[in-house]
């Protein structure tokens, strides 16, 4: 045999059954991975029936591939970081969204109410249906962000607003920190309303950076009632951070069509789920 004819028999028996078949338990292994963040060997063995040799040597490939990264005792998903995104350059996005939330959020409110209003683009719009209530009197609304703020102060002397202090990031226009946690720490709101960066089906509410996650942490716990506040197009994307699972909070308010996977994952959990739509809210 010659090693053209031998080369050419290797490459028949590297296109044949078998390896489809490996390849298609790859890509079934790859998407169970992402599903569940991360899988032990063990289980992978157990779920595709084949040895934990072989699950080892499929790991290796994936890994190789930059799909999943390779950990002791089994593989986990990859969650590439997020870069932080100018205020600015969010804002003119998912616009009616952010509107049809904005004014449900501040239906839910009374005069005489007091609520925490998380930084962002959602809790912007939020605020300026707080501005556009005119019935709305005697609010007090702390906030760790300035824009949010400085767009609340058209209603003064009918709401009193309350900046909690802290670390300046300019990309956000927002106040973050020690200082913030500690303001935070002494205050008992009856709303709170936080964005996020992704409603993950696995992993939770996430967010941006850990001072992010941090903030918006005791932003829920220093209310009797949380509510995380995001457009549809947050459902099923994930971010570097976990910010909290669906039970820590109360309400999930999103508008537009959020993707079915998260949505269900969503109501498997004990948390309300509102999705807003502009013939009814």
């Amino acid at each position: 045999m010659t090693a053209e004819t031998a080369e050419v028999e290797i490459s028949a028996a590297g296109s044949g059954p078998e390896s489809s078949n490996s390849d298609a338990r790859r890509q079934q292994m790859l998407s169970f991975i992402q599903a569940h963040e991360f899988a032990r060997i063990y289980d992978l063995a157990r779920q595709f029936g084949v040895s934990e040799v072989t699950i080892r040597s499929d790991v290796d490939i994936l890994a190789r591939t930059g799909g999943i990264r390779r950990v002791r005792g089994g593989a986990m998903r990859i969650v590439e970081a997020v870069p932080e995104v100018d205020y600015e350059a969010r804002a003119a996005s998912y616009l009616p969204e952010k509107r049809l939330i904005g004014q449900a959020a501040a239906a839910m409110l009374s005069p005489g109410d007091s609520l925490i209003l998380d930084v962002g683009t959602t809790a912007m719009a939020i605020a300026n249906a707080i501005v556009d209530r005119h019935d709305l009197t005697n609010l007090t609304i702390f906030t760790p962000g300035l824009n949010i703020a400085l767009a609340l102060e058209r209603a003064i002397p009918r709401v009193e607003v309350v900046v909690t202090g802290g670390t300046l990031r300019p990309q956000q226009h927002s106040l973050v920190g020690p200082v913030s946690t500690l303001i935070l720490e002494r205050i008992r709101a009856s709303f709170a309303f936080i964005g996020c960066n992704g409603v993950d089906p696995s992993f939770g509410i996430m967010g941006l950076s850990l001072p992010y996650a941090a903030l918006k942490q005791a932003i829920l716990r220093a209310a009797r009632l949380g509510i995380v506040v995001t457009d549809a197009s947050k459902f099923k994307q994930t971010s570097l951070v976990r910010v909290c699972g669906f039970e820590d909070v109360d309400m999930i308010m999103t508008a537009g069509s959020p993707d079915p996977a998260a949505v269900a994952a969503v109501r498997e959990s004990s948390v309300e789920l509102r999705i807003l739509s502009s013939d009814k809210s």
